[in-house]
């Protein structure tokens, strides 16, 4: 089981009120591929246990419409089984994608964690 209530993965490590999903396994490696951490990054397949609500940090005005299909939700998710073959992105992109998250917290943007 996966439920909220340990440290976030992401950005300064506070206790995250939520469990994060996705109906996308790209966006699932980003995750992956992005958590803090020396460990390498894990996938899962999950089943939600109670109801999921759209990733406010992911469906913005940057991204009307949730098309990264990434979600939330304070339930526990239940670990059907580990992703062990994916497929990493380039070296670049995922240099791009952490610079981009390096400049967010130089600007003191935070994950939506309320």
């Amino acid at each position: 089981m996966l439920e909220p209530g340990y440290r976030s993965n992401f950005g300064a490590g506070r206790t995250a009120n939520y469990v994060y999903l996705t109906a996308t396994l790209d966006a699932a490696t980003w995750g992956a591929e992005l958590a803090v951490g020396e460990a390498p990054g894990r996938i899962y397949q999950v089943e939600p246990t109670g109801p999921i609500e759209d990733d406010p940090n992911l469906t913005d005005k940057k991204f009307p419409g949730n098309p990264t299909r990434s979600y939330r939700t304070r339930q526990r998710l239940l670990v059907v089984e580990e992703i062990l073959e994916w497929e990493r992105h380039p070296p670049e992109m995922l240099q791009a994608m952490q610079d981009r998250l390096d400049e967010l917290e130089r600007l003191g943007v935070e994950a939506i964690n309320d």
